[in-house]
Protein backbone atom coordinates (compact mmCIF):
# COMPACT_ATOMS: atom_id res chain seq x y z
CA UNK A 1 0.00 0.00 0.00
CA UNK A 2 2.88 2.50 1.07
CA UNK A 3 4.92 1.31 -1.96
CA UNK A 4 1.58 2.43 -4.39
CA UNK A 5 1.28 5.84 -2.28
CA UNK A 6 5.13 6.39 -2.90
CA UNK A 7 5.07 5.39 -6.73
CA UNK A 8 2.12 7.88 -7.25
CA UNK A 9 3.68 10.48 -5.43
CA UNK A 10 6.79 9.87 -7.67
CA UNK A 11 4.54 10.31 -10.60
CA UNK A 12 3.30 13.06 -9.49
CA UNK A 13 6.23 14.87 -9.29
CA UNK A 14 7.80 13.74 -12.29
CA UNK A 15 4.84 15.47 -13.89
CA UNK A 16 5.41 18.48 -12.13
CA UNK A 17 8.75 19.01 -13.03
CA UNK A 18 7.74 17.99 -16.76
CA UNK A 19 5.19 20.62 -17.05
CA UNK A 20 7.14 23.56 -15.77
CA UNK A 21 10.24 22.98 -17.64
CA UNK A 22 7.55 22.85 -20.66
CA UNK A 23 6.22 25.74 -19.45
CA UNK A 24 9.56 27.70 -19.21
CA UNK A 25 10.73 26.34 -22.67
CA UNK A 26 7.30 27.59 -24.27
CA UNK A 27 6.94 30.92 -22.84
CA UNK A 28 10.97 31.67 -22.85
CA UNK A 29 10.72 33.84 -19.91
CA UNK A 30 12.51 33.65 -16.41
CA UNK A 31 10.78 36.43 -14.71
CA UNK A 32 8.78 36.40 -11.70
CA UNK A 33 5.21 36.31 -12.94
CA UNK A 34 6.07 33.78 -15.30
CA UNK A 35 8.10 31.63 -12.89
CA UNK A 36 5.18 31.51 -10.97
CA UNK A 37 2.30 31.49 -12.88
CA UNK A 38 4.26 27.95 -13.90
CA UNK A 39 4.97 26.33 -10.76
CA UNK A 40 0.88 27.12 -9.93
CA UNK A 41 0.14 25.92 -13.67
CA UNK A 42 2.51 22.66 -13.14
CA UNK A 43 1.19 21.87 -9.49
CA UNK A 44 -2.30 21.48 -10.54
CA UNK A 45 -1.55 19.49 -13.50
CA UNK A 46 0.54 17.27 -11.47
CA UNK A 47 -2.19 16.81 -8.44
CA UNK A 48 -5.50 16.13 -11.10
CA UNK A 49 -3.55 14.00 -13.55
CA UNK A 50 -0.12 12.52 -12.06
CA UNK A 51 -1.48 9.19 -11.52
CA UNK A 52 -1.84 8.45 -14.71
CA UNK A 53 1.22 10.17 -15.84
CA UNK A 54 4.02 7.44 -15.75
CA UNK A 55 3.57 3.79 -14.88
CA UNK A 56 6.96 2.76 -14.93
CA UNK A 57 9.13 5.78 -13.49
CA UNK A 58 12.48 3.77 -13.46
CA UNK A 59 11.80 3.92 -17.31
CA UNK A 60 11.91 7.73 -17.50
CA UNK A 61 15.15 7.93 -15.42
CA UNK A 62 16.98 6.14 -18.25
CA UNK A 63 19.82 8.02 -20.18
CA UNK A 64 19.62 5.84 -22.67
CA UNK A 65 15.80 6.82 -23.32
CA UNK A 66 16.82 10.63 -23.12
CA UNK A 67 19.67 9.88 -25.53
CA UNK A 68 16.93 8.92 -28.09
CA UNK A 69 14.50 11.68 -26.99
CA UNK A 70 16.98 14.41 -28.06
CA UNK A 71 17.74 12.08 -31.23
CA UNK A 72 14.28 12.28 -32.15
CA UNK A 73 14.11 16.19 -32.09
CA UNK A 74 16.08 16.94 -34.75
CA UNK A 75 15.18 14.06 -37.25
CA UNK A 76 10.95 14.98 -36.41
CA UNK A 77 12.22 18.90 -37.67
CA UNK A 78 13.66 17.07 -40.63
CA UNK A 79 10.62 15.17 -41.85
CA UNK A 80 8.40 17.90 -40.88
CA UNK A 81 10.86 20.81 -42.95
CA UNK A 82 10.32 18.28 -46.32
CA UNK A 83 6.97 17.93 -45.75
CA UNK A 84 6.06 21.83 -45.82
CA UNK A 85 8.04 21.62 -49.05
CA UNK A 86 5.74 19.29 -50.43
CA UNK A 87 2.75 20.80 -49.46
CA UNK A 88 3.88 23.88 -51.04
CA UNK A 89 4.99 22.10 -54.04
CA UNK A 90 1.72 20.52 -54.64
CA UNK A 91 -0.33 23.92 -53.57
CA UNK A 92 1.80 26.05 -55.98
CA UNK A 93 1.69 23.62 -58.90
CA UNK A 94 -0.31 23.82 -61.77
CA UNK A 95 -2.01 20.96 -61.67
CA UNK A 96 -2.24 20.45 -58.04
CA UNK A 97 -0.61 16.77 -58.23
CA UNK A 98 -2.71 15.46 -55.69
CA UNK A 99 -4.66 12.07 -54.85
CA UNK A 100 -5.92 12.03 -51.35
CA UNK A 101 -6.83 9.14 -49.52
CA UNK A 102 -6.80 7.05 -46.04
CA UNK A 103 -4.30 4.78 -45.99
CA UNK A 104 -3.66 1.74 -43.22
CA UNK A 105 -0.71 1.05 -41.34
CA UNK A 106 0.91 -1.62 -38.92
CA UNK A 107 3.03 0.35 -36.10
CA UNK A 108 5.42 -1.86 -34.12
CA UNK A 109 5.26 0.14 -30.82
CA UNK A 110 3.32 -1.57 -27.86
CA UNK A 111 3.24 1.57 -25.99
CA UNK A 112 0.22 3.31 -25.88
CA UNK A 113 1.84 6.80 -25.22
CA UNK A 114 4.40 5.80 -27.42
CA UNK A 115 1.96 5.26 -30.06
CA UNK A 116 -0.28 8.52 -29.19
CA UNK A 117 2.83 10.12 -30.04
CA UNK A 118 3.62 8.30 -33.40
CA UNK A 119 0.25 9.92 -34.31
CA UNK A 120 0.64 12.84 -32.99
CA UNK A 121 3.72 13.30 -35.20
CA UNK A 122 2.49 12.00 -38.05
CA UNK A 123 -0.23 14.58 -37.84
CA UNK A 124 2.10 17.47 -37.28
CA UNK A 125 3.94 16.41 -40.37
CA UNK A 126 2.28 18.36 -43.55
CA UNK A 127 0.20 16.36 -46.19
CA UNK A 128 -1.16 13.80 -43.14
CA UNK A 129 -3.72 13.47 -40.78
CA UNK A 130 -4.02 10.53 -38.43
CA UNK A 131 -7.91 9.56 -38.44
CA UNK A 132 -8.11 6.97 -35.84
CA UNK A 133 -6.04 4.42 -33.67
CA UNK A 134 -7.01 0.33 -33.20
CA UNK A 135 -4.41 -1.29 -31.41
CA UNK A 136 -1.43 -1.92 -33.72
CA UNK A 137 -2.85 -0.02 -36.58
CA UNK A 138 -3.13 3.16 -37.34
CA UNK A 139 -5.94 5.30 -40.22
CA UNK A 140 -3.71 8.08 -41.60
CA UNK A 141 -5.37 10.64 -44.41
CA UNK A 142 -2.69 11.69 -46.83
CA UNK A 143 -2.66 14.29 -49.68
CA UNK A 144 -0.70 12.02 -51.87
CA UNK A 145 -1.47 8.58 -50.86
CA UNK A 146 1.91 6.56 -52.99
CA UNK A 147 1.50 2.97 -51.61
CA UNK A 148 -1.96 1.67 -50.56
CA UNK A 149 0.22 -2.16 -49.32
CA UNK A 150 0.39 -1.72 -45.60
CA UNK A 151 4.01 -2.71 -45.11
CA UNK A 152 5.05 0.23 -48.00
CA UNK A 153 2.68 2.38 -46.41
CA UNK A 154 4.06 1.57 -42.66
CA UNK A 155 7.98 2.46 -43.76
CA UNK A 156 7.12 5.61 -45.95
CA UNK A 157 4.55 7.32 -43.35
CA UNK A 158 5.69 6.00 -40.25
CA UNK A 159 9.61 4.67 -40.66
CA UNK A 160 11.88 6.89 -39.72
CA UNK A 161 9.65 8.07 -36.58
CA UNK A 162 9.32 4.36 -35.56
CA UNK A 163 12.21 3.48 -35.23
CA UNK A 164 13.21 5.68 -32.79
CA UNK A 165 10.25 5.61 -30.81
CA UNK A 166 10.71 1.28 -30.44
CA UNK A 167 13.79 2.36 -28.27
CA UNK A 168 12.35 5.48 -26.16
CA UNK A 169 8.90 3.46 -25.19
CA UNK A 170 9.29 -0.07 -26.09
Amino acid sequence: MYKRFLEDEVRKFLLILFSFLLWIGLSWSVDLQHILSGIVLAVICGLIFGENFIKETQKVLSPVRWFWVFVYIPVFVWEMAKANFDVAYRVLHPLMPIRPGIVKIKTKIKSGMGRAILANSITLTPGTFTVDIKDDTLYIHCIKVKDTDVEKASKNIAGKFEKILIKIFN
